[in-house]
């Protein structure tokens, strides 16, 4: 295992995973399908659930991979494969905005003639989204990581360069949808999924539970080996979304340990709860450390990210770990733990209370 943590956890389907365009059948009516990356996160999981409604059968699609000319050849693949049985999609469901989950939305929908289903929330970020960029690149994000301390010259030009990271990768989000929400209910051919919603990670997440057959469509809410990533953003700067994701954790201990969890990165795995005490122990880990570090010295961010993160980071790391060290250091802040104070040079450093 390439984390200990994992041998606490049970993999029905071991180190088994969908080839590029091809499907696993987890059940007759759920099938697993995997779509590339090109990050170190080189992967999403997705799923075709049978979906059969008043005007006949056929499947829904949730979550979409990223709107590139190499998953879109892999879903054809997959609608070739006659793992749908000739069956058109009736609907595709999107667990929240970002560009490996709802890239596709808008050539799916179009290709299925479909309608999209998704939180308003995440919707109408991802439409505003797919005209600009949130958080990840640009001018607003180079200033905002600027003022917590990443002013290397070569990485301030590379992220203001970056201001088509969201768009190329969503260049369209449909024009229209059906919204989901916190206790809704979405039906499929023979199941009743519960709709979760969640935060921290995405504005209004969306994960899906079946309690009676004890499954959940984690989308990245529960990740089996890596932690999701919690992140402040240039245009929620005091935002505090590591208490928002906590909560949203917290909120799934009503489900069973043995559930099996379905999520957009890893292989679908058993262990809920035990996952979930993982994460918060994670955390509470990250947090003690960072108290530790700012108890010798005031630090920014960007002077945390080696006490957070023991490994090299390329750049699109070192956005997203930015963002994770804003959202520790500002979870302790907006508690009364630390203080925040800009320097001279305008970064804002964090010492305790």
């Amino acid at each position: 295992m390439a984390n200990a943590l994992e041998s606490q956890l049970t993999y029905p389907w071991g180190e088994q995973v969908p080839e590029p365009g091809h499907c696993i059948a987890l059940r007759p009516e759920l099938l697993w399908v995997r779509m590339g990356l090109p990050f170190a996160l080189d992967h999403i999981n997705l799923w075709l659930l049978r979906d059969d409604d008043a005007s006949g059968p056929g499947w829904a699609i949730v979550d979409c991979g990223i709107a590139d000319d190499s998953t879109r050849a892999n879903w054809e693949a997959v609608f070739a494969s006659g793992a749908l049985q000739g069956l058109p999609v009736k609907r595709v469901v999107v667990t929240h905005f970002h560009p490996d989950h709802l890239g596709n939305a808008a050539w799916l929908c179009e290709r299925w003639q479909c309608r999209l289903w998704m939180s308003a929330t995440d919707f109408n970020v991802g439409r505003m989204a797919s005209q600009s960029t949130i958080g990840m690149g640009g001018e607003s994000a180079a200033a905002f990581f600027a003022q917590h301390g990443l002013v290397k010259e070569e990485a301030q030009a590379k992220i203001r360069a970056r201001g088509d990271y969201f768009p190329r990768m969503v260049p369209k989000v449909p024009s229209s949808f059906r919204r989901l929400m916190q206790g809704d209910t979405l039906r499929t051919a023979d199941a009743t999924w519960g709709v979760r919603a969640g935060y921290g990670h995405a504005p209004e997440h969306l994960s899906f539970a079946d309690t009676q057959r004890r499954i959940l469509i984690a989308g990245d809410m529960v990740l089996p080996r890596i932690s999701t990533n919690v992140s402040v953003v240039d245009v929620e700067p005091e935002a505090d979304p590591l208490r928002l994701y906590l909560g949203s954790l917290a909120a799934l201990h009503d489900l069973p340990d043995d559930t099996l969890v379905l999520p957009a990165h890893g292989r679908p795995f058993q262990g809920l709860q035990t996952r979930i005490t993982q994460l918060q122990n994670h955390h509470t880990e990250r947090l003690a450390e960072l108290q530790a570090a700012l108890a010798q010295a005031p630090r920014s961010a960007a002077e945390v990210l080696s006490v957070l993160f023991k490994r090299p980071l390329d750049l699109h790391q070192t956005t997203f770990a930015m963002g994770e060290a804003i959202a520790h250091l500002n979870h302790l802040w907006l508690a009364g733990r630390l203080r925040r104070e800009a320097g001279a040079d305008g970064v804002w450093r964090f010492t305790p209370a």
